[in-house]
């Protein structure tokens, strides 16, 4: 499998498949591949932001584990995801005091502004949209999560400027790296 993954054309998808590479080869001292697994999928999804069915074979070789036992765990921890993430992942709280306390307007608002429905991503990978069932904020509802930002006592007509600050945000950064 390491061959293969030399012969990918893409500069940047060959150095993640390299990362991968490295981390199994520093943590293979340990002689326990199935005790390594679940740090080496960690590894991964930070390296790819989700687990690519060519990085789990990789690992599956390296290992020597089935695949079938790493999609298994993979699909078991809901840390572990099999699809590319957005950049900025939303999510609206819908537990009862968030519910009661508008909620469900702010997620309507979400899902009209990007376009997208639970559990999708805009088409430029930017902003994906979930909800939770509690993000321990009960007395501040409602409650917004965008990666490791929370937003309290959120309402509808909040959520155009809190897009706007992400984006923003994006904007700087491609003007910087030109």
């Amino acid at each position: 499998m390491a061959v293969k993954c030399l012969e990918i054309k893409d500069r940047e998808v060959r150095e993640k498949f390299k990362k991968i590479e490295s981390f199994i080869n520093s943590e293979h001292k340990l002689n326990d591949n199935q005790g390594m697994l679940m740090g080496v999928l960690h590894k991964t999804q930070e390296v790819f932001g989700y687990l690519p069915p060519e990085a789990m074979s990789l690992v599956s070789d390296r290992l020597g584990i089935p695949t079938a036992h790493i999609y298994g765990m993979a699909t078991f921890y809901n840390y572990f995801t099999l699809k590319p993430r957005a950049k900025y992942q939303i999510f609206m709280c819908k537990g009862t005091a968030c519910y009661v306390a508008g909620g469900g307007r702010v997620l309507e608002k979400l899902q009209e502004t990007l376009g997208i429905g639970l559990g999708d991503m805009t088409p430029d990978h930017m902003f994906g949209l979930n909800i939770t069932r509690c993000l321990g904020c009960c007395g501040l509802s409602p409650v917004m999560q965008i990666n490791d930002d929370i937003y309290v006592r959120m309402g509808p007509e909040k959520v155009n400027a809190i897009l706007d600050k992400y984006r923003k945000k994006e904007t700087k950064k491609k003007k910087a790296s030109r």
